[in-house]
């Protein structure tokens, strides 16, 4: 197991979708290579940008292993495994250390709301225990707006104390910073991961491990900059690149994006019940983008 985990500029790639509603890996696995080269340290695959609940158990499978047939570097690689069924969460997070990624992200068992604390130990101790041969590091996924189910931080204590060094991080997607903060100095091994480029300052000098962005599939050049070298109008470019999404749904937003900018109108697919960008929707995103881009060039 990697015990030193990942960091840095994470973007959480996007799934290619075909015309007949099925996983394109040929066009996922290009945009991994091509965010590895530009930019990022690491993937989380299937994760809601990757829009891993609208897939099957099959589907998230076979797109895993594309992965790694596609000879990309899984231990810079991260990849959901989250479901309500826990059968269903085992079976993949066992697909998930078989074939080598570097951390499982584990959304709660996400219908059933106000569990108790007992039952997601209970449910995090059954994929600690199925993945005791092949010990691939945890990594808790905390977006209770869309979960309904937080991975509050006396719980996130609870975890750690329970099952040590399985459970190395967390993803967090609440936007709440005090909490962000507060999960992050549970331990030092405990690395906790904003879901904004925004907290890219405090991951480079303070108690983040970096970012886990859905916009860093269109700016994760720009994070870098930052992130390596304190860049500090790199890092205010992404971040305008960022709030083109405010108020609009990001994963239609992100994948209308990567449509232009790979000049692949397939990228737009989505599955659903997403719904891709309007015309007018795409056109603002479209020269929001390019104007943030010559802005940082100029």
């Amino acid at each position: 197991m990697n015990k030193s985990g990942l960091a840095g500029v994470i973007a959480a790639i996007a799934t290619a979708v075909d015309n007949k509603g099925e996983p394109d890996s040929g066009r996922a696995t290009a945009l991994a290579r091509f965010l590895l080269d530009n930019g990022c340290d690491g993937l989380n695959v299937l994760g809601t940008t990757g829009e891993a609940t609208s897939f099957s158990l099959a589907q998230r499978q076979r797109v895993m292993r594309a992965y790694a047939d596609a000879g990309l570097p899984m231990d810079r690689l991260m990849v959901g495994t989250g479901a309500a069924a826990l059968a269903d969460a085992v079976a993949l997070t066992r697909h998930a250390a078989d074939l080598g990624f570097a951390g499982a992200l584990v959304l709660p068992p996400f219908y059933y709301k106000g569990v108790s604390d007992d039952g997601l130990v209970a449910y995090v101790g059954a994929l600690v225990a199925a993945t005791s041969a092949r010990p691939i590091p945890i990594y808790l996924y905390h977006f209770p707006a869309l979960s309904g189910v937080p991975w509050h931080v006396k719980l996130l204590r609870r975890l750690i104390g329970e099952f040590g060094n399985r459970i190395l991080g967390l993803k967090d997607s609440s936007g709440d910073m005090p909490f962000a903060r507060e999960a992050a100095a549970i331990a030092s091994t405990f690395k906790v991961f904003p879901s904004t480029e925004a907290a890219l300052p405090d991951a480079r000098e303070g108690p983040f491990a970096g970012c886990i962005s859905a916009t860093a599939n269109l700016n994760a050049d720009l994070c870098a900059r930052f992130f390596r070298h304190g860049d500090r109008a790199a890092l205010d470019a992404a971040v305008t690149i960022r709030k083109l999404f405010d108020g609009k749904p990001l994963v239609p937003g992100v994948k209308a994006l990567l449509a232009h900018i790979h000049g692949d109108r397939a990228w737009a697919n989505v599955m659903p019940p997403l719904v891709g960008f309007s015309a007018a929707d795409r056109a603002a995103a479209i020269a929001g983008y390019d104007a943030a881009r010559a802005k940082k060039v100029a």
